[in-house]
């Protein structure tokens, strides 16, 4: 039952925990904050129901960076007066060096940095080459008997990738991965409205959106200064060109250019939460200005941006976010 003045929630997927529509991710975001402003975001957050947050320990492979995301959400929740109760967890299972090194550990590492022992959900992070998905699946499945976590998702793999870990999952009684996190905008849509990733949420899978501002380019900021995501099929100029399009589409609208974009991505049926990353109380509060342009204007978005699609036979829609 969804309380008045929050935001709504979603299944994450037939077989996943309800989570609200939006969630706070955490990649370069904590770590430029002031102390006292994150606590202030944080609290305003979970006041309105805003209680995702996508938090891992990033200091592997591409991003090996050493960063002390964890630590500071850890730190942020206790001074905002959480328990552990109030808020959803997502964490990471880094693929990078996997098998060579431990699926568990750096999730482990990440839950002793915030100071607890679970998350409630984990992501099986985007990879390079060949991956065992069936060794993948029984060492996740592991993880969940010990009570690391309860449901698990996958980041940016091929569609044909996750449909194997969810057939292995279900033939040997294990727990099969109930979303995606997919790279998802107006920009970019190949991959989770294309055919492949189709049949998987026409099963029940569900769509967690990540990426929607591409790295805030979608938001104006043309030229960000902090790291920002990878660009498959290399066509992040061609979408900083299209801000002035998103924009005018925008004020058509008597919206902001973020809010566009974020409403966009929850006309998808299978969308379930939208992580955004925010590191002003100002950045949040115009991206929950999203539900009221979907509530007033969510069966015009789709047309409206219809030739915003960047990606479109530049990046195939079976493809994991590494290849063309």
């Amino acid at each position: 039952m969804e309380v008045a003045g929050q935001v709504p929630r979603r299944r994450l997927g037939a077989a996943g925990p309800e989570v609200p529509v939006f969630g706070l991710g955490s990649w370069n975001t904590w770590d430029r904050m002031e102390a006292g402003a994150a606590v202030e975001l944080v609290r305003a957050a979970v006041d309105r129901g805003v209680n995702l947050f996508d938090v891992a320990h990033y200091n592997f492979g591409p991003h090996a960076e050493n960063a002390r995301t964890d630590v500071i959400f850890g730190r942020v929740t206790a001074e905002a007066g959480l328990r552990r109760e109030d808020y959803l967890l997502c964490g990471k299972l880094w693929l990078w060096d996997y098998p060579a090194s431990s699926l568990s550990d750096p999730l482990k590492v990440a839950l002793e940095r915030v100071g607890t022992d679970r998350a409630d959900m984990v992501v099986a992070g985007d990879f390079f080459g060949e991956l065992d998905v069936r060794r993948v699946v029984a060492d996740v499945a592991e993880m969940v008997a010990a009570g690391l976590f309860a449901s698990w998702g996958v980041n940016n793999w091929s569609a044909a990738d996750l449909r194997l870990a969810i057939g292995f999952a279900r033939a040997e009684g294990l727990v099969p991965p109930s979303f995606a996190q997919l790279k998802y905008s107006v920009a970019r849509r190949s991959v989770p409205e294309g055919e492949p990733y189709g049949g998987l949420f026409a099963d029940g899978l569900g769509l967690q959106a990540s990426d929607v501002l591409e790295g805030g380019i979608l938001a104006g900021k043309l030229n960000p200064e902090r790291k920002i995501g990878a660009d498959p099929g290399g066509i992040r100029e061609r979408i900083r060109d299209s801000f002035p399009a998103l924009k005018r589409v925008a004020d058509g609208f008597g919206a902001t250019p973020a809010q566009v974009a974020v409403a966009y991505t929850l006309t998808h049926p299978a969308t379930a939460s939208v992580l955004v990353g925010v590191s002003r109380r100002e950045q949040f509060d115009d991206n929950l200005g999203a539900l009221d342009l979907l509530a007033r204007h969510g069966d015009e978005l789709r047309a409206a941006v219809a030739d915003l699609w960047a990606d479109r036979d530049v990046v195939a829609p079976d493809a994991s976010w590494g290849t063309e």
